[in-house]
């Protein structure tokens, strides 16, 4: 009897834990999804700021009855001219929807790598995709190739298939008897990137009738956005984000270490293999639609991990989301700042992103990640 009563005890005491346990994640839960909530509305926000702005000004009741007749509703657009839905609908809207994706895909490829490599100046182009898909960007523009039998640009196409070149060839130069060692991956993508960066800067020096369009591009621009860009980038962009996802609490073991994970169960070369694969993918998506953009991978899974802690399984989305919102805000600036003369938006980030670089040396100097 004495056992029996010391075993119904222990399982009493067992259920408020359990249920002090289920609240606490209940409670995490609700205040993810509060502030995924939060970073939406700033998104909509931002996008309706967005498309607003410009030569020709356009008020949320005028967007938001531009996009009930894009869907469908019977709705009264006589008010205004025809020229406005064509502003809004075939300039403004995909340029702004783009400039979303690609914020997005940078700052959850950003988190990614940041979160692997253990390393809070890591970023989208830590290992040198950016140079790869610059070369192969520069090659489409400096032989005047035109546009596939689709009627896709050669352009964003030669950028992507640059990009996964070079991922491809980093992997064989970083693995090390089947494993992929953070160190030799970083070297090997340091290394092939200045190679390519030199290359480009050869391709640049003797194309004289096309520089201007090619440093323009390199600059990083959403100047030529279009509905059939934003279907490609979205087909780049959702597969790879959701292997992102999938292995959000992978990460969140990983940053213990490899070995540390390996213990709880992680399959760690195969994950990382994963990790690196959707990342860089996640990077190449961008730079072909949109050129080279620094800092938005840095500076926004920074903010969001001092904000909300290290846990991927919230810090991922809430950068996406964020990324965008900079992204387009950024963008915004840059094309009306100058109106009618256009800035590059990745001038603009660099503005912002460079005080906040400087500020994350100096804060980390003496203190790891």
């Amino acid at each position: 009897m004495p056992a029996l009563n010391s075993s119904s005890t222990a399982g009493k005491s067992k259920k408020p834990a359990l249920r002090r346990g289920l609240l606490r994640g209940l409670r995490r839960g609700f205040r993810r999804g509060f502030t995924l909530g939060g970073a939406l509305l700033l998104w909509v926000i931002t996008v309706v700021v967005a498309c607003g702005f410009g030569a020709v000004p356009l008020t949320p009741l005028q967007i938001a009855t531009m996009l009930a007749k894009m869907v469908g509703l019977p709705v009264d657009a006589s008010a205004w001219p025809p020229t406005y839905e064509l502003i809004f609908l075939q300039i403004r809207l995909p340029r702004v929807i783009l400039g979303s994706l690609v914020g997005a895909a940078l700052a959850l490829s950003g988190a990614a790598f940041q979160g692997l490599l253990r390393n809070p100046l890591a970023g989208p182009y830590v290992l040198g995709i950016s140079g790869g898909a610059s070369l192969g960007a520069v090659l489409a523009m400096a032989l005047g190739l035109g546009s596939l039998a689709t009627g896709l640009s050669t352009v964003p196409v030669m950028a992507f298939l640059g990009a996964l070149g070079t991922l491809i060839l980093i992997m064989a130069l970083g693995s090390s008897q089947g494993r992929l060692p953070t160190t030799t991956l970083i070297l090997a993508g340091v290394a092939v990137g200045s190679f390519f960066s030199s290359v480009v800067s050869i391709i640049v020096l003797f194309s004289d009738e096309r520089m201007g369009s090619i440093l323009f591009w390199l600059m990083g621009g959403l100047s030529g956005a279009g509905w059939s860009t934003v279907v490609n980038m979205t087909l780049y962009m959702l597969p790879a984000a959701l292997v992102l996802f999938w292995h959000a609490r992978n990460l969140n073991a990983m940053a213990f270490g490899d070995e540390a994970a390996g213990h709880l169960g992680v399959e760690v070369e195969k994950v990382k293999k994963w990790l690196l694969v959707a990342a860089s993918l996640l990077a190449a998506a961008a730079v072909s639609s949109s050129g080279v953009i620094s800092f938005v991978g840095l500076i926004v899974p920074h903010v969001v991990r001092m904000i909300k802690g290290p846990d991927h399984r919230g810090l991922l989305p809430l950068s996406m989301v964020l990324g965008a919102v900079f992204l387009v805000a950024c963008d915004t600036v840059a094309r009306t700042v100058m109106a009618p003369q256009e800035l590059p938006v990745g001038a603009v980030t660099a503005l912002c992103g460079a005080p906040f670089f400087v500020h994350l040396l100096r804060r980390h100097k003496t203190r790891p990640f």
